[in-house]
């Protein structure tokens, strides 16, 4: 299970964000680190039971570094406040669409999906909605789906129909979409409940139709 402490060394690093800080507390950092390479672990075994390829998986790839990429940013804070994993069949750097989990003392959340595809993938996804959309239509509306994650993210949109599309389209507000994303959030009691596991894997579970109709575009 996700240990207190922790959540205690993400809500410390928030209010020292510097490396003199992380160095004193490498011990704590490294012990928070192996507390959630142990979670992604329990994830990486349960997504295997249903495809084997995710059990080619390591735990210790999937997860995120804590240092930030500051070269382009205005916030100079070194490092991330949260811990985050990526589940994907070939990697965290495949194309494939896959599972995400973040843990965050503010913000822990659990889901996946493709995001921000490239431009000859998205008008593939798009044409396979279109397509088939029935299928997606369903995928979207069954109360596994609905119950665990409302609907799709819409932050990424567009205004108008896509090219080559009608804004008569049953599935035109899915078209508009620039990434297919669903998440679920959690509390800081969530995540410290020793169901926590069982919780993030039933959450993929409800995910996994939605995956499996983006991820065929890419073995097609």
């Amino acid at each position: 299970m996700l240990e207190k402490n922790t959540i205690d060394f993400l809500k410390k690093l928030k209010k020292s964000n510097h490396r003199d800080w992380l160095e004193a507390n490498r011990t704590s950092y490294e012990d928070a680190k192996n507390n959630f390479l142990s979670i992604v672990e329990k994830m990486i075994q349960h997504l295997s039971k249903s495809d084997s390829r995710y059990g080619e998986l390591q735990a210790k790839q999937c997860v995120f570094r804590l240092n930030r990429d500051i070269r382009f940013s205005k916030d100079k804070s070194p490092y991330k406040t949260n811990f985050g994993a990526s589940f994907s069949i070939g990697g965290k750097k495949s194309h494939y669409a896959g599972y995400y989990l973040h843990l965050d003392p503010e913000n822990s959340f659990a889901g996946g999906g493709i995001w921000m595809p490239e431009a000859d993938m998205l008008k593939k996804i798009r044409q396979e909605i279109d397509y088939n959309a029935d299928e997606f239509l369903a995928i979207l509306k069954h109360k596994t789906f609905v119950n665990t994650f409302g609907t799709l993210h819409q932050d990424d949109k567009l205004k108008n129909p896509p090219k080559g599309y009608d804004s008569e389209n049953k599935v035109i507000e899915m078209l508009k979409l620039k990434s297919f994303t669903a998440m679920k959030g959690f509390t800081v009691e969530d995540v410290l409940n020793k169901r926590f596991p069982n919780e993030v894997a039933k959450t993929f579970d409800a995910l996994e139709p939605l995956l499996s109709f983006l991820n065929r575009i890419y073995e097609s």
